[in-house]
């Protein structure tokens, strides 16, 4: 009895199995997100701008954007090039929509990308709420950005990387780094 289900499972599991090696290759799995989407409250998004001292020229990424809050505030801050990046293509919709909603539809980007993939050479800024083990990851790719950039992190932080400046905000910590020279 024991043998018969195993042979029925592997056949169920064969009819599922593509018919050839280039049909599966066709259609890749696509990555599913890091870290659950939680929302960084309103008076966090302002403190995370004031700490990295947002200015007008910035160029932002938020990296895991969830529904663009940070890129959305920032646009409507200063004369900024902001860019939020999520995988999720729910949350990449939602941002959208909010912008449109907010009325800077146009003046902020959103783009479905994987953040350890995509080029965000050029920021100036870059806004973090992921998790320490994917601060650390990313770390490598941050600390090749140009010297001065600044980078800002609601509740997590870099490893070995120590932040110059740290603030409480209701009980809600945030980080700063500023990329050294080389």
């Amino acid at each position: 009895m024991k043998n018969r289900w195993m042979l029925t499972a592997a056949c169920a599991l064969a009819a599922l199995a593509p018919a050839s090696p280039s049909l599966a290759q066709t259609a890749p799995v696509e990555r599913l997100p890091d870290v659950i989407y939680v929302p960084t409250p309103p008076e966090v998004v302002e403190a995370m701008l004031d700490m990295v001292e947002l200015k007008d020229g910035d160029v932002l990424y938020d990296l895991g954007s969830g529904d663009g809050r940070i890129p959305i505030a920032a646009v409507k801050r200063a004369k900024v090039k902001a860019t939020g990046i999520d995988i999720d293509p729910e949350r990449i919709a939602e941002a959208r929509a909010n912008a449109k909603a907010q009325g800077v539809e146009g003046k902020v980007t959103f783009k479905r990308d994987d953040i350890f993939t995509t080029d965000f050479s050029d920021a100036s800024v870059v806004t973090l709420y992921l998790l320490n083990s994917l601060n650390e990851k990313l770390m490598p790719r941050l600390l090749q950005l140009k010297p001065g950039t600044r980078i800002v992190s609601h509740a997590f932080t870099m490893g070995d990387w120590k932040p110059e400046k740290t603030a409480d905000i209701d009980g809600r910590q945030i980080f700063f780094w500023t990329v050294p020279a080389r």
